[in-house]
C-alpha cells in the first residue's frame, strides 16, 4: 500500500515541479476522507538547495529516508539534461528502491537521475519533448517514447513536463488506491482527474470539454453515452463535420484517436463501477459500454494487467476469484 513517499532535491530543482510532489502527496485531505501520506523531502546533496528561482530550501531529511519510501519522487532541475555525476548514495538508493518493491518517478528532467542509476536500460519511458534528442543519445539503451504524457514500466515511471507530472502521480495514485481517491485528490486540486499515459504531450486546443466547440460537444456527449456504440462516421455527422475532418480535429484537440479515448474512458466507467458497486462483472460490461464481460476482461489484462475480479479484490477487499453477489437493485 502507497503510503511512505519522498521527494528528492538536488541543486537547481525546480519549484514548481517538486510543488506537484508536495501537493499531491504532502497535503493533508483527512477531512475528506482522503489518505494522508508520510511525506518527505530528502536532501541528496550537501545545503544550501538553492532552487532555480533562486530561493533555498531546508530539510531535515537525507538519503537515508529512502530505504522507507514506497515511491521515491525525482522532481525536474535545471541541469539534469547536461549533468552526468550525482552522488553514489543517490543513486544506489534509487536502485535499491525498485529491487525492493518501491516506485520511482522521474518528473520532466528528472528522468535523467533515473538514466544515470541505470534504471533505463530496457525500459520504456518518456521525457519532455525538449530531452527527447539529449536521452537519446545519452541513454542508448531505453526505450523511449518521445511524445506521450507519461509511461509505467514496472516500478519505475516517466512523466514529461510539468502538467504531465500530476497526471504520473495522479496515475499511481489511481493504480494504488482506486479511483476514488485519485479523483478526490484531483478534485482539491482542481485538475483533470485522468489523462491517459498515451496522449501527446502537445495538442492544439488542450482542454476542448471545457471550451466548447464542435470537437467539445461530441466528447461531452460520449462520456453521457459510454454503453451505445458509435463510429466515427455517427460522431462526425454530430460535430456537422465529415469523418476525415472530424478525425484529423479530435486528433488536435486531444492529442489521440476517437477510439483511444473512448476506450480510456470506459476502462475508467468500469474501474468506477467495480470499485463502488455491487455490480456484476457483466453489468458492469454493459454499462461501460463493453457488452460482454469477455471484451471487458480482454481489455483489462491488456490496460491493467488484471482481472476485474482481481481488480474489485484488490480495492473493496472481495476475494478475487470470487463473484460479486448481484445488484439487489
Amino acid at each position: 500500500m502507497l503510503q511512505n513517499v519522498a521527494a528528492v532535491v538536488t541543486q537547481g530543482v525546480k519549484a514548481f515541479e517538486l510543488g506537484v510532489a508536495a501537493e499531491v502527496f504532502g497535503t493533508d485531505r483527512s477531512d475528506q476522507g482522503l489518505p494522508v501520506y508520510d511525506f518527505a523531502v530528502v536532501a541528496a546533496e550537501p545545503p544550501p538547495l538553492r532552487t532555480h528561482a533562486g530561493f533555498t530550501i531546508d530539510t531535515p531529511h537525507g538519503l537515508d529516508r529512502l530505504a522507507a519510501a514506497d515511491l521515491v519522487i525525482i522532481p525536474a532541475a535545471e541541469d539534469h539534461s547536461r549533468r552526468t555525476e550525482y552522488p553514489a548514495e543517490l543513486l544506489a538508493g534509487l536502485r535499491a528502491a525498485v529491487e525492493r518493491g518501491a516506485r520511482v518517478l522521474s518528473v520532466c528532467s528528472g528522468v535523467f537521475v533515473l538514466g544515470e542509476a541505470g534504471l533505463l536500460d530496457g525500459r520504456h519511458c518518456s521525457c519532455h519533448w525538449r530531452d527527447v534528442a539529449e536521452l537519446a543519445r545519452r541513454f542508448p539503451r531505453a526505450h523511449l517514447e518521445p511524445d506521450v504524457l507519461y509511461v509505467e514500466d514496472g516500478p519505475v515511471v516517466t512523466s514529461a513536463g510539468t502538467a504531465a507530472g500530476i497526471d504520473a502521480c495522479l496515475h499511481i495514485v489511481r493504480a494504488e488506491q482506486g479511483s476514488r481517491v485519485a479523483n478526490g485528490i484531483a478534485r482539491r486540486m482542481v485538475v483533470p482527474p485522468h489523462r491517459e499515459g498515451g496522449q501527446a504531450q502537445y495538442v492544439e486546443h488542450p482542454l476542448p470539454p471545457e471550451r466548447g466547440g464542435a470537437v467539445g460537444d461530441v466528447l461531452r456527449w460520449m462520456t453521457e453515452h459510454l454503453a451505445e456504440e458509435m463510429t466515427v462516421e455517427q460522431l462526425a455527422a454530430r460535430a456537422h463535420m465529415s469523418p476525415r475532418t472530424f478525425a484529423r480535429r479530435f486528433q488536435q484537440e486531444t492529442g489521440g484517436t476517437p477510439y483511444r479515448w473512448l476506450l480510456g474512458q470506459r476502462l475508467l466507467r468500469a474501474r468506477h463501477l467495480l470499485e463502488e458497486t455491487d455490480l456484476t462483472v457483466d453489468a458492469v460490461a454493459d454499462r461501460a459500454g463493453f457488452g460482454t464481460a469477455a471484451a471487458l476482461r480482454h481489455h483489462f489484462l491488456r490496460r491493467l494487467g488484471t482481472t476485474p475480479h482481481a481488480y474489485r479484490g484488490t480495492f473493496r477487499g472481495a476475494t478475487p476469484d470470487a463473484p460479486p453477489q448481484p445488484a439487489t437493485a
